[in-house]
C-alpha cells in the first residue's frame, strides 16, 4: 500500500466507522423493505423488480467485504434467489439487470463461491445480452410503452444509464469464456461515445433509434430538462460506466470518453463541489413538498443532486487509478472534494429515525418525483466511494 493510500485511510477510517453504525442501524429499520427514495426521512418499499432494487442489499455486501462481519452476509444472502423468483414470474426486468444482479448474485459469488449465485447472475447477463439490437448496435432501453405522439414507441430508444450495466456484461464473459457478452458490452459502449456522449462533454439521456434500420433519429429529454439538457446523474453513470468498460478492455477510446464526461462533470460542479440535477437548467425558484430539509452550503435555485455527485466521485476515484500517476492527482482530487462535501453537508448522522444517508438527492424533476430526498442508490455510491478510499478491491461495476 502505497503512501497516498495509507493516509487516505487514516483520514477517511472514521468516516467508514460511521458508515458501518448507519448502515448497521438502516439493516435494523428497513427490515425486508425494498428501498428506494425516503418520504419525511423514511424509506418507502418498492416492488423487488424495480431497477434499484440491488442496491441495498449490495451495501450490506461491501459491508460484509470490508469488515467480514457475518451478519452483513446474512442479511445479504437471501436478495439474488428473491430476484430470481420475481425473474421466472410476471415482472418488469429490464435494460437495468446490471444493478440488480451485480450487487447481490455476481458479489456473493464472488465472496462465497455460492453456484446458485453464478447461475443467477449469468441468467441475468443473457437477459441483458437479449435486449441488443445489432442493427442500431444498442442495448434497448425500458420494456413495452404504449406509443403516444412523442415517443413514437420506444421499440428504439436506449439511455446513458445502460452504460453503468455493462460490467455484468463483462463479468459474464469473463466467467463463461464466451466472447458474445463483452462484445455486445463494447457496441454499447460504442454507440454511447458516438452519440450520447458530446464533444464538450455533456450527456444525452435517450437516443432513439430506427429499430429497423439502427439509425440514430434523435435525442430525448427523459429525466434531464431537455434534448439538448445536461442531466448530471446521466453525466455520472456515463463517467463511471465508460471508466469500468475500460477497465474490462483496456482500450484507450473508453478511458478518454471518461476522461472527457469527467472534465465537463467537474467543471459545471456548484461552489460546494455538489451538481445541480441538470447542469443546464434555467434557474428559477423551486419549492417541493417532500423535502427532506438537509442542512447545507447555501443552494442554487434549482436543486442539487447527491446522487449524481456520489456516483461520479466513486467514478472519478476508478478513473485516478486508471490514469498514469502524473494525471491520477486531478481525479483523485476532484472525487475527494465531492466526498468531503457529501459528508459535511449533505449526510445524516444524527437523526436516528432517518433511515438515508444522503439528502437533497433529485429522481425525476420533470415528472416531480422524488425531489430533494434520499436515494437508496445514492447512498450506495456514497458507501462504494468510501470502500474504495479504504481500499476496496472487489470492484463489481
Amino acid at each position: 500500500m502505497n503512501g497516498q493510500v495509507k493516509e487516505e485511510v487514516t483520514t477517511y477510517a472514521s468516516l467508514w466507522g460511521k458508515l458501518e453504525k448507519k448502515v448497521t442501524r438502516m439493516a435494523g429499520q428497513l427490515q425486508g423493505k425494498v428501498p428506494h427514495a425516503t418520504k419525511n426521512g423514511i424509506y418507502d418499499s418498492t416492488r423487488i423488480d424495480w431497477w434499484t432494487s440491488g442496491f441495498w442489499p449490495g451495501m450490506l455486501w461491501m459491508m460484509y467485504d470490508m469488515t467480514k462481519q457475518p451478519q452483513y452476509k446474512e442479511w445479504a444472502w437471501e436478495w439474488d434467489l428473491r430476484l430470481e423468483e420475481a425473474l421466472i414470474g410476471d415482472s418488469n426486468f429490464h435494460h437495468d439487470v446490471g444493478f440488480q444482479f451485480l450487487p447481490t448474485a455476481v458479489i456473493k459469488y464472488k465472496l462465497t463461491g455460492d453456484p446458485d449465485a453464478r447461475r443467477r447472475g449469468m441468467l441475468a447477463a443473457t437477459l441483458l445480452a437479449g435486449r441488443y439490437n445489432p442493427a442500431g448496435r444498442f442495448i434497448r432501453a425500458w420494456n413495452q410503452v404504449k406509443p403516444t405522439s412523442w415517443n413514437h414507441g420506444n421499440e428504439g430508444w436506449s439511455i446513458i444509464d445502460s452504460t453503468m450495466n455493462l460490467s455484468l456484461l463483462f463479468w459474464a464473459s469473463e466467467e463463461s469464456g464466451d466472447p458474445r457478452f463483452a462484445h455486445i458490452a463494447r457496441e454499447q459502449a460504442n454507440t454511447v461515445a458516438e452519440h450520447f456522449i458530446r464533444p464538450d462533454g455533456s450527456v444525452r439521456h435517450i437516443c432513439r433509434f430506427d429499430p429497423l434500420t439502427g439509425e440514430y433519429l434523435e435525442s430525448l429529454g427523459g429525466q434531464g430538462f431537455g434534448p439538448d439538457s445536461a442531466w448530471s446523474r446521466g453525466a455520472a453513470w456515463a463517467l463511471h460506466g465508460m471508466a469500468n468498460t475500460y477497465r474490462y478492455t483496456g482500450d484507450i477510446r473508453y478511458l478518454h470518453a471518461a476522461k472527457r464526461v469527467a472534465h465537463f462533470f467537474v467543471a459545471s460542479l456548484e461552489e460546494d463541489s455538489i451538481p445541480l440535477w441538470d447542469f443546464r437548467a434555467e434557474r428559477k425558484d423551486l419549492k417541493h413538498p417532500d423535502h427532506d430539509g438537509a442542512k447545507s452550503s447555501p443552494m442554487a435555485s434549482e436543486p442539487r443532486d447527491t446522487s449524481a455527485a456520489s456516483c461520479a466521485a466513486s467514478g472519478l476515484l476508478e478513473i485516478a487509478d486508471l490514469v498514469p500517476k502524473a494525471e491520477s492527482a486531478l481525479y483523485r482530487g476532484s472525487a475527494l472534494r465531492i466526498i468531503d462535501s457529501l459528508t459535511n453537508r449533505y449526510a445524516e448522522w444524527d437523526d436516528p429515525d432517518y433511515e438515508g444517508i444522503l439528502k437533497e438527492a433529485t429522481g425525476h424533476l420533470p415528472a416531480g418525483q422524488n425531489i430533494n430526498v434520499s436515494l437508496i442508490y445514492g447512498d450506495y455510491y456514497y458507501v462504494e466511494s468510501a470502500a474504495k478510499l479504504m481500499g476496496w478491491k472487489n470492484r463489481i461495476f
